[in-house]
């Protein structure tokens, strides 16, 4: 079973309307790597050119902020659950 990346609102038309896709992978990089590779419309809105993780993608690891563990090196096992929260600013 693979691990399954739910896709917020904002970004679900660069992943073919999909609010969750299945991707395999040994570790968090691995699997947004594998999403990215089946969107790649998606990458830009992830990854700065740099390749690194945008500052305001936060990416949850059932539940558990992977900023808190090990980062992108986090390892996932079958059937974990990757959210990704793009923070939202602004207001007056």
């Amino acid at each position: 079973m693979p691990v399954t990346i739910q896709i917020p609102t904002a970004l679900r038309a660069y992943a073919g309307g999909n609010a969750s896709v299945e991707v395999a992978g040994a570790t968090v990089k691995e699997a947004l790597d594998a999403l990215t590779g089946a969107h790649d419309g998606l990458l830009r809105h992830l990854r700065a050119d740099s390749g690194k993780l945008r500052s305001f993608v936060n990416v949850y690891l059932n539940d558990e902020d992977i900023r808190y563990l090990e980062k992108e090196a986090t390892e996932v096992a079958d059937g974990d659950t990757l959210t990704i929260v793009p923070s939202i600013a602004g207001g007056r």
